[in-house]
């Protein structure tokens, strides 16, 4: 556990104010996400079986919450880790078109997440996933994509403003793109994430790009991806630099989703070809799932971002242990 006390943190706004203006950003930004991603709002599960392959096994080191029920014998039930895999299934099966896509709300447990000012075992995302078509899995439509995910979060920093305008914060007009060798070239002295803040103070807001592969000079990735999902050589995070902690704040993590070669290159790579077995991946590897690009949007790192807060907690109800609450009680920060 880690933890960021800001010198003299003012809130800016009341607990009460706090609530009203998380509902008016998530209310809005996704209403507005939708409309320029031609997304239409999905109903998602909060947990899985096991068996489908459909949970999102992250770094492959995090164990989910899990349960069994009285009238599936024999089954494990997973609390989902995120709904990447999902979304891509529940395309096909609701009959989807060609740039036509879904969003939802994903509510997930992390229990053997590190807790500091920005995690929490508790995550709520805006989950996306937008059919393309083959010739469209480039890096140009990845940068168009990110470009327009940008554009909303910028314009909601000015909605932000016309109803809270003590408590906005002011956010950079453009985005820049990098790859990971191009930062591990660069600062090759240091950590992964230590690039990712010298890189997002010097821009303001980032587009680290082809997470997951390992680098040239290190031999080891820039950061753990999942191979069932995301192509590792079109996908990314957005990245800002965030002046109130003096640290980066990853706001999504996205990506155009694995054909038939890549997943079978990324299972072989990470050493989980036995998972080409489950349901979702022979569907995949058979052709059977349309060509998609999706990802996760943080709603509570949103409103994080976007009202200057110090800590997540302070925008989501969750757990945290007791010297973590009176350390930030003692230094204004409220946590819910």
């Amino acid at each position: 556990m880690s933890l960021i006390l800001p010198k003299d943190y003012d809130p800016r706004l009341s607990v009460r104010d706090t609530e009203r203006a998380i509902r008016y950003i998530r209310e809005t930004f996704q209403d507005e996400i939708g409309k320029e991603l031609n997304l239409q709002r999905m109903s998602a599960p909060m947990f899985l079986p096991k068996s489908t392959g459909l949970n999102d096994n992250l770094n492959g080191v995090e164990t989910p919450v899990s349960f069994t029920m009285k009238d599936m014998p024999g089954e494990t039930i997973e609390v989902v880790h995120s709904l990447a895999k999902w979304k891509r299934y529940a395309l096909k099966r609701y009959g989807f078109k060609m740039h036509e896509g879904l969003y939802t709300n994903m509510n997930a447990i992390r229990k053997d997440e590190t807790l500091d000012n920005f995690h929490s075992v508790y995550v709520d995302q805006w989950d996306w996933e937008k059919i393309i078509a083959k010739e469209e899995r480039t890096p140009e439509t990845l940068h168009k994509v990110v470009r327009k995910i940008f554009k909303v979060i910028k314009h909601m920093e000015h909605e932000v403003w016309y109803k809270f305008p003590e408590a906005v914060y002011h956010l950079p007009d453009d985005i820049h793109f990098v790859t990971t060798q191009e930062l591990e070239d660069k600062y090759p002295d240091l950590e992964p994430m230590q690039r990712e803040e010298k890189e997002s103070k010097k821009w303001g807001a980032i587009f680290v790009e082809k997470i997951g592969a390992p680098l040239k000079r290190s031999g080891k990735p820039h950061d753990g991806r999942a191979p069932d999902y995301d192509d590792w050589e079109l996908n990314g995070d957005i990245v800002f630099w965030y002046e109130p902690l003096q640290t980066r704040l990853e706001i999504s993590s996205m990506g155009i989703r694995v054909d038939e070669d890549a997943m079978r290159r990324q299972l072989k790579a990470a050493g989980c070809e036995d998972r080409a077995k489950l349901p979702f991946h022979k569907m995949l590897l058979e052709g059977k799932l349309p060509y998609t690009i999706g990802g996760g949007i943080g709603q509570s790192r949103l409103c994080m971002l976007l009202l200057g807060k110090a800590h997540v907690g302070e925008v989501q109800a969750s757990v945290w242990p007791q010297d973590m609450i009176d350390k930030c009680e003692a230094d204004n920060i409220h946590l819910l």
